[in-house]
């Protein structure tokens, strides 16, 4: 939890002009250090440059606070320039732990990157990816014929996930969504839920004629033939909500959105 006599703020603002705004607004009310030596980094913008910090600092074991300054917010706080100090002392912590995503590309070179919310395989033409699915070790489905297939996380399960269709995910819950994109074989496919522990591999048929890339967050890697997902427990992000606004809450009110 937050301790304003040990840890030190550090305050970032994505580009975006309302972002800008509450940086001259609430930049000198308090003292800031640099990222990187901060204990606690509180986060001025949207969902896409807070994906971006956490990132950033994922290997730091940091706190971080966000404020909303951008359209949706789902993992911010609202905006207020006042109070922040009493708001990190009351605030609720929630961990996450992102995926791991190993990716081969046909060229034979290997990524590997990290998911807070999902990674999801796409297909780069007009012409529909053909995947193969294997959980733990074992073929589940054979060839899958899509626009592309997302694992989400419990806090991704209601971003692209939910826009293809996919369950919410309660946080806690060890699970994750496996989600496919336009299935057109077979059609009737509408995904699984499984446990985080196990390993999803995605084999991409025809890889040459029907490009496929991978994408984790905002991390994409192209023409890719062999895509590796699991928990990575190595990962534990540390994020700061106020009571009430949790990551938690978001997620069962989502549930209950027309």
């Amino acid at each position: 939890m937050f301790d304003p006599n040990r840890h030190k703020l550090a305050l970032v603002a994505s580009s975006s002009p309302e972002a800008q705004a509450a940086l001259k607004e609430i930049g000198g009310r308090h003292d800031w250090v640099p990222p990187n030596e901060a204990d606690v980094i509180v986060v001025l913008g949207g969902d896409g440059f807070m994906l971006q910090t956490l990132h950033a600092s994922k290997d730091r074991h940091c706190l971080i606070y966000g404020m909303n300054c951008g359209t949706v917010g789902f993992l911010m706080n609202e905006y207020s320039p006042d109070n922040l100090i009493e708001r990190l002392k009351r605030a609720e912590q929630f961990a996450l732990n992102p995926l791991r995503m190993e990716a081969r590309t046909i060229s034979g070179e290997r990524i590997t990157s990290s998911a807070i919310n999902e990674v999801s395989l796409l297909r780069e033409t007009r012409q529909a990816a053909k995947i193969e699915i294997a959980i733990d070790g074992r073929v589940r489905m054979q060839e899958l014929v899509c626009d592309g297939v997302i694992v989400a996380t419990p806090a991704g399960s209601t971003a692209y996930n939910l826009s293809a269709h996919g369950p919410i995910l309660p946080l806690g819950c060890d699970l994750i969504a496996l989600t496919p994109i336009s299935a057109f074989r077979p059609r009737r496919w509408r995904g699984a839920i499984l446990p985080n522990n196990w390993v999803i591999e995605f084999r991409v048929l025809e890889a040459g004629k029907r490009p496929v890339s991978a994408v984790a967050d905002q991390n994409e890697v192209r023409d890719v033939s062999y895509v590796r997902v699991e928990k990575d427990q190595s990962l534990r992000l540390n994020l700061l909500f106020d009571p009430g606004h949790t990551l938690a809450d978001r997620i069962l009110m989502e549930q209950f959105t027309a």
